[in-house]
């Protein structure tokens, strides 16, 4: 491979990992979810998954374009893509009526072939290594997988299981330590432990979203899908203001 598709970009297109990333990570699949629901339950499911997929590929456009790392356009690609996954599981299930055990299970097999095909062609899944089209595009079909797995899993637990939605929520927050404390205290491989956790923020963060929105028939705060979407998205918009003013500070 030549040393300018290795090396296209200055640095890596992804944030640095720390607590601001997790915290925006979880609040974005909580929005999604919210949104998803909002969306999916007033317009015809096509149309719905339609019209965000036009804006995924549009806003994923313009972080494609971008020579760096730029605030903005990532999170707004994670934003879109959290809408978009989610609506495609989503979709599988209302739509065709595909049970979520069965959705799942296919998001895992997907996942693990865009793994395998990523690990092939760049020898690496780190997320450091984030600098060459190629590799980012790897990258964004491997995060749109895991919404659309987490999203399948969360409803798994919460429908399919009878956990409810804010039983799963505890049940993801448990499972998120895992990878946390293997990484920590047993000095578990970095990529792996990342992307565990980071499929496991879709769950959790869904759960939580989808118990505040339902009604308290299904267990819910009854806040509504829509408000809990504006809520979150409100959140998400303050997070990322503040790290765009940090980005401009000399």
């Amino acid at each position: 491979m030549s040393l300018s598709l290795q090396r296209r970009f200055r640095s890596s297109k992804v944030p640095d990992i720390g607590a601001t990333f997790w915290f925006l990570k979880i609040l974005t699949t909580a929005m999604g979810e919210a949104t998803s629901d909002f969306f999916v339950h007033r317009f015809p499911p096509a149309a719905a998954v339609l019209g965000s997929g036009l804006v995924f590929a549009a806003v994923l456009y313009w972080q494609l374009r971008s020579p760096r790392f730029l605030v903005v356009s990532y999170w707004s690609a994670v934003v879109m893509v959290s809408v978009f996954g989610t609506m495609c599981a989503d979709v599988v299930h209302v739509g065709f009526g595909v049970p979520y055990i069965i959705s799942a299970v296919g998001f895992a097999i997907a996942l693990t072939i865009v793994f395998v095909v990523w690990h092939r062609f760049e020898h690496t899944l780190s997320i450091h290594s984030i600098t060459s089209t190629r590799r980012e595009l790897f990258y964004w079909a491997t995060v749109t997988t895991t919404f659309a797995l987490g999203t399948a899993t969360g409803d798994m637990t919460a429908v399919t299981l009878h956990l409810g939605y804010f039983s799963s929520g505890l049940l993801f927050v448990l499972l998120i330590l895992l990878p946390a404390a293997a990484y920590r205290f047993l000095r578990a491989s970095a990529i792996g432990t990342f992307w565990t956790a980071y499929i496991l923020t879709r769950p959790l963060g869904a759960s939580f979203a989808d118990w505040m929105g339902v009604s308290h028939l299904r267990g819910g705060l009854n806040w509504g899908p829509g408000n809990v979407a504006m809520l979150l998205s409100a959140a998400i918009a303050l997070v990322v203001g503040a790290l765009r003013y940090q980005e401009n500070r000399p």
